[in-house]
């Protein structure tokens, strides 16, 4: 794993400021692009796969649902367009990277739209190319090629490995968000299936559940007002993204509770920062990067020939446990 130390020296920062910023202290005082600097290459260090360059075969248009902006606050869609962006430069694929807003008239073979997007979004890239990809769009694109993840699975391992703790009060903090045009809310996945997975083992109480938006100040906000309004709180908090669960985490610390003794707590994503904060995040980890990379290679196949049916690729996850959750002893 890279070391604070091995970012900061290719940052060209020093490691207290790759510590601050990975953390997401309040409190530093930091340019826009030195934290992007540091995130991309925080997800770069953990990017190891590379191959020789083959010739050129096409280009690819990618359109992403976040800004820049919104990348630095969730790095989920950063680590997947790095790996994207990776990919296209080891095949020598020429990638072509527009906002849905400004779609230019240029001659592109394929599209690659990387997060949600509303049906009338979805008719806007239509008419911009013959072959789409959808990564990330979570069941809401219907009738195209989808790269989804498997949150059910994710979701079971989380739970799972709660239930082996023992605990009897388990959480969730889910995430909100919105379509950009139409601002149509978007159902929070893994809500859905951890609900429907408690309830067959009667265990579901909703007062554990708890939601914010997909950012860490979101996550900081929504555990902060959550812990201010009762005295009953889970054991045990499944919490939808990484960036969600280190706002819960600075919440659950200024209240005074100790995490994992009275709050165990397993993220979504496992992106880079989650190995930096203190403690370390549990959390199930998403091969985002590598995700990028298939998005790559199975629009090379899609672009070829035209397949009877849309494809829908469905990629696992695992969980991975640090110090946020802990075995209780027997």
């Amino acid at each position: 794993m890279a070391t604070i130390k091995d970012i900061a020296d290719k940052a060209g920062v020093s490691p207290a400021t790759v510590s601050r910023v990975l953390n997401y202290d309040p409190q530093l005082s930091v340019g826009e692009s030195t934290k992007k600097e540091i995130f991309e290459v925080a997800e770069s260090l953990n990017y190891t796969k590379y191959k020789q360059k083959q010739n050129a075969q096409l280009t690819i248009r990618l359109v992403q649902w976040y800004n820049k902006e919104e990348e630095l606050e969730d790095l989920y869609y950063l680590a997947i367009r790095l790996g994207i962006e990776k990919k296209a430069e080891e095949l020598n694929v020429q990638l072509l990277k527009e906002p849905l807003e400004q779609l230019s008239e240029t001659n592109v073979q394929a599209t690659i739209a990387l997060g949600k997007f509303d049906q009338n979004q979805v008719k806007e890239l239509e008419k911009h190319a013959e072959t789409l990809l959808f990564v990330d769009s979570t069941g809401t694109i219907s009738g195209h090629n989808a790269i989804v993840i498997d949150f059910e699975q994710g979701v079971e391992l989380a739970i799972d490995h709660f239930i082996r703790e023992r605990h009897q009060k388990i959480g969730i903090l889910s995430g909100i968000e919105y379509t950009k045009e139409s601002q149509h809310q978007i159902k929070d996945l893994r809500l859905k299936f951890f609900k429907e997975q408690l309830q067959q083992l009667k265990m579901y109480q909703e007062k554990y559940h708890i939601e914010g938006s997909f950012t860490v100040a979101g996550g900081y906000q929504a555990m902060k007002d959550y812990l201010v309004s009762t005295r009953d709180i889970p054991t045990a908090l499944f919490v939808s993204s990484d960036a969600l669960a280190i706002g819960a985490m600075r919440a659950i610390n200024e209240r005074g509770f100790s995490i994992p003794e009275d709050i165990s707590l397993i993220a979504f994503n496992d992106l880079s920062v989650s190995k930096y904060v203190n403690p370390a995040l549990s959390t199930i980890r998403v091969y985002t990067e590598w995700i990028g990379e298939l998005a790559v290679t199975t629009m090379l196949e899609l672009a070829k020939e035209t397949a009877p049916v849309a494809r829908k690729i469905t990629v696992e996850t695992e969980l991975i446990l640090r110090q946020s959750t802990v075995m209780k002893q027997k």
